[in-house]
């Protein structure tokens, strides 16, 4: 349970979690949200010497004006189309006055698509831009930096079918209407419930999310190794229309 960066100890009434967690999680206990296992697997996929943009490609003046000015590292997902389940992901990092595009990698988000107003159950990602600030998991993280929660209490449902079970073994909150700085299946939402909450990063299989965002094993690896609290990690999602926009 330790890791490079913080490591929270999970107290002893967390056990209770485990039965509110589809409510927490991006799947709901009423509609598991993966099917069968299989994700493309991560792979460098750097831009050639000098290609370096000032910015990341694809962000249009909205979204890309509530990009931190500290920020440092970008994980752009770009959805295929508004109502697609289907995308992918890349990091860039900034050096210098420059993004560089470290790897980029498969993905799948909200069943529907994409959203610009998200409401709880509307199977939509929301579009915007989001601080990364916690993870956490089934599974220990020794690797991660940002502050990661071990827990058996992130342990998707039994009654779900097998397939599902390990969807939560590596997650990483994406602040959407959730308090920084808690374990990414703390409950509190403060837009209200029904706006939603609880959507992360997480493990795919091969099939569109509730609302989140899910990529292999091995690209979620990555980026518990990768991310950096010390360089304000955001994600800035959507489908490519609203991306540009």
């Amino acid at each position: 349970m330790r890791n490079g960066g913080a490591v929270r100890a999970v107290a002893a009434a967390v056990g209770g979690a485990l039965l509110v967690l589809g409510a927490a999680g991006c799947g709901a206990p009423g509609h598991p949200e993966h099917r069968a296992p299989g994700a493309a697997q991560g792979r460098d996929d750097r831009k050639p010497a000098g290609a370096a943009p000032k910015r990341v490609p694809g962000v249009g003046d909205r979204l890309w004006n509530r990009v931190p000015g500290q920020s440092q590292q970008v994980l752009l997902v770009s959805g295929e189309g508004r109502d697609s389940a289907d995308s992918r992901a890349a990091l860039y990092s900034k050096k210098g006055s420059t993004w560089t595009r470290e790897r980029s990698w498969a993905t799948h988000n909200g069943r529907k698509g994409w959203t610009t107003d998200h409401h709880e159950d509307d199977l939509r990602s929301p579009v915007g831009v989001f601080t990364l600030s916690d993870a956490g998991g089934v599974l220990a993280a020794p690797e991660a930096r940002l502050p990661y929660t071990e827990s058996a209490a992130f342990q998707a449902p039994h009654y779900w079918k097998k397939s599902y079970w390990h969807d939560f073994d590596l997650v990483i909150a994406i602040d959407y209407n959730r308090v920084r700085g808690t374990a990414p299946n703390d409950q509190t939402r403060p837009q209200g419930q029904s706006k939603g909450g609880g959507i992360w990063l997480h493990l795919d299989h091969g099939s569109g999310t509730s609302a989140c965002v899910s990529q292999s094993k091995a690209d979620m690896e990555y980026l518990l190794r990768t991310l950096d609290p010390k360089k304000h990690p955001v994600v800035v999602m959507g489908d490519e229309a609203d991306l540009k926009a």
